[in-house]
């Protein structure tokens, strides 16, 4: 990574750690559950490994931190970026922006679950569910998360944008959820949600999205990253 790529700004995007709810496979949005044993371990360990002074995500290079308010983004977060010297309460926001999808009718079920439900009332005959394309009965529609997230994107974008020339570090850090962050991942690169490209985010992992040429018009992701030097 070259000392240019290093200033332009970059968002680290952060999937809670574990829940009962992630390990069996149940769709989980607006049930407010917390963070295993595991998924505690998930978190501290990567944040031993990547958050610190001089390290990946550095706290004094940070120009603002976004969670959603579920209590298992919230606990993530405490445990991966406590409030430090470096980042003032100003520069915290808990938004329903990044929420997880509302599964509405659907929340607490598994995949096979939400089909065999859908089957019986005479839905999908030619294809399963995807919520991709269908979204949920009850809940968000594909457009309603699109438009929360382009909303979002933009808010982003907005704080990033005078820094782009390099003048000082402006990284945003973002806990949030695994299908939302998948679908932010696609928006932020111009893709449609229902777009084939496919993506995994394990508990407890972290992406990076940023910019091409130092160019706010050309949103990328980073598919690799060199780490700073061990300390």
């Amino acid at each position: 990574m070259t000392d240019k790529d290093a200033l332009t700004p970059r968002v680290f995007i952060f999937r809670h750690g574990e829940t009962e709810w992630s390990k069996s496979g149940r769709h989980t949005s607006f049930t407010d559950i917390d963070l295993t044993s595991a998924g505690i371990t998930q978190v501290t360990s990567t944040a031993a490994l990547l958050v610190g002074d001089g390290k990946l995500i550095d706290p004094r290079c940070l120009v603002h931190v976004f969670a959603s308010p579920r209590k298992r983004a919230r606990t993530t977060l405490e445990q991966l970026l406590p409030l430090s010297s470096s980042i003032s309460a100003e520069e915290f926001t808990y938004t329903d922006d990044i929420t997880e999808w509302n599964y509405g009718n659907y929340e607490g079920l598994k995949k096979h679950e939400v089909q065999g439900l859908r089957r019986s009332k005479g839905l999908d005959k030619s294809r399963d569910w995807d919520v991709w394309t269908d979204g949920c009965e009850g809940g968000e529609s594909v457009q309603q998360v699109t438009d929360r997230l382009d909303k979002f994107i933009s808010r982003i974008k907005d704080i990033q944008k005078p820094y782009m020339h390099g003048t000082r570090p402006a990284d945003i850090v973002i806990v949030a959820h695994g299908l939302i962050l998948r679908c932010l991942a696609k928006r932020w690169l111009g893709y449609g949600i229902p777009d084939h490209f496919p993506m995994m985010f394990e508990p407890g992992a972290v992406a990076i999205l940023s910019y091409k040429n130092n160019n706010i018009n050309e949103p990328a992701i980073h598919v690799g990253i060199a780490l700073p030097p061990g300390k």
